[in-house]
């Protein structure tokens, strides 16, 4: 069933950013009938020989225990951190800590708006980041700087710690909860954006755990509340972002493994290439200061902000890349017909996702407008995989259970349009 059932299929597919708004004005015409049986072509994606049909629910099952895990680690980092500060001293802190983990977790939210990953894993992420992270960094730290002091013969602690100790003992510890998200979140980790988005989130919820310790610290510092101030401006409001970027070079490099079909030990290879460029780009933060520069804000205008830019800048190419794929593979069903061209733009063109949003709104349907764009998207990124060869053994049960879905949202925002008619 279409939207747009007189629309030829074999109308001619442009890019997203050539189109304009699809004609929505069009769809007020449609008036709901006898449901229409999706067309006779079938998803061709088949399990390889050989290969065991997983369960989804048993992927659950792991998926749940690590979110518990990482629940209860942050639990007894909550209870340490609680016995070191004091309540008080804990809830000014967390509070502060907010603000600059509002700041990370929007910029998150608009790198994933494309195609937003489940909430449970960004849940496990942000959890490991505040919670395991920590604990590895605080039960290692001490180890590492000792041993790195030892064979830095004659460098000052102040130096080791900071420039040596926190890059790699931070960075693996973040970086092997994104590397756990990759092995056991297959189904929703597509490519680079993805994994920019989850070790973004691991490495908020590290920063957030972090910036409570240092708040904390500034608290008891002779300088008082004048310190806590400083603290919080250099922290929280001049790079929020700062452990965000050093994790997603992580992830960026573990999300181009998983879009080229790599093996768990080829992932575990990537694992380890992508903590060179989060560890480098950490020391050079600490280091800067210590190195490079005398103040504060030259090494901030001619290290910090022109990083900052060039990490935009790759993530808006890699979303531009994210959205040629999701039109690349849709236009394939809309050749089948299972979607019209209509249809196509409304879910893979920027602007015809716009357009579609505000016309469903208008009939009491943005819900079902919203559904029908992510369940299109993500069957986009499955037929992504089955084409590539590296689909999970579940991914072609998926992309029947994803094209139903699909089919159905379509019926209940015909539905709720016709419904306003009356």
């Amino acid at each position: 069933m279409s939207m747009n059932p007189g629309r030829p299929y074999s109308e001619t597919h442009r890019e997203p950013r050539q189109e304009a708004p699809p004609p929505l004005g069009m769809w007020q015409q449609v008036s709901p009938g006898p449901p229409v049986p999706p067309p006779a072509h079938r998803p061709i994606g088949l399990v390889p020989p050989g290969r065991k049909r997983s369960s989804p629910a048993g992927a659950a099952v792991v998926n749940g225990l690590l979110l518990i895990f990482a629940a209860l680690v942050l639990g007894g980092v909550a209870v340490l951190v609680t016995l070191q500060l004091g309540t008080a001293a804990l809830v000014l802190c967390a509070a502060l800590a907010l603000v600059p983990l509002a700041i990370c977790l929007a910029g998150i939210r608009w790198v994933d708006r494309w195609d937003p990953e489940p909430r449970g894993a960004l849940t496990f992420a942000f959890l490991w980041g505040a919670g395991m992270s920590v604990a590895v960094t605080l039960l290692l730290g001490p180890t590492v700087t000792a041993l790195l002091s030892a064979g830095l013969d004659g460098a000052s602690p102040d130096v080791v710690g900071p420039v040596f100790q926190a890059p790699l003992v931070e960075e693996a510890a973040k970086g092997l909860g994104v590397l756990i998200l990759a092995l056991s979140r297959r189904s929703h980790f597509d490519g680079p954006v993805d994994g920019i988005v989850y070790a973004g989130t691991v490495a908020a919820g590290f920063a957030f755990t972090e910036n409570v310790l240092y708040f904390g610290a500034a608290l008891t510092d002779p300088a008082g509340l004048g310190g806590l101030v400083t603290v919080f401006v250099m922290r929280g409001l001049f790079s929020p972002f700062a452990h965000v970027m050093f994790s997603g070079a992580l992830g960026l490099v573990l999300g181009m493994a998983v879009a080229k079909g790599r093996g768990k030990s080829r992932l575990a290879g990537a694992f380890l290439l992508g903590l060179l460029p989060s560890i480098a780009g950490h020391m050079l933060w600490n280091g800067g200061l210590l190195v490079l520069f005398n103040d504060f804000f030259s090494f901030y205008f001619l290290v910090q902000v022109p990083l900052f830019l060039v990490v935009i800048a790759v993530v808006l190419g890699l979303r531009r890349a994210e959205r040629a794929v999701t039109y690349q593979r849709l236009a394939e069903y809309s050749g089948a017909g299972w979607l019209t061209n209509q249809e196509l733009e409304m879910v893979a063109a920027p602007r015809g996702r716009s357009s579609a949003i505000a016309w469903a709104r208008g009939v009491g349907a943005g819900a079902g407008m919203k559904q029908f764009i992510s369940t299109g998207v993500r069957l986009a990124f499955v037929r992504q995989r089955l084409r590539a060869g590296h689909a999970t053994a579940f991914d072609p049960q998926l992309e029947v259970r994803l094209l139903h879905e699909l089919d159905a949202a379509r019926r209940r925002i015909i539905t709720a349009a016709s419904a306003r008619r009356v």
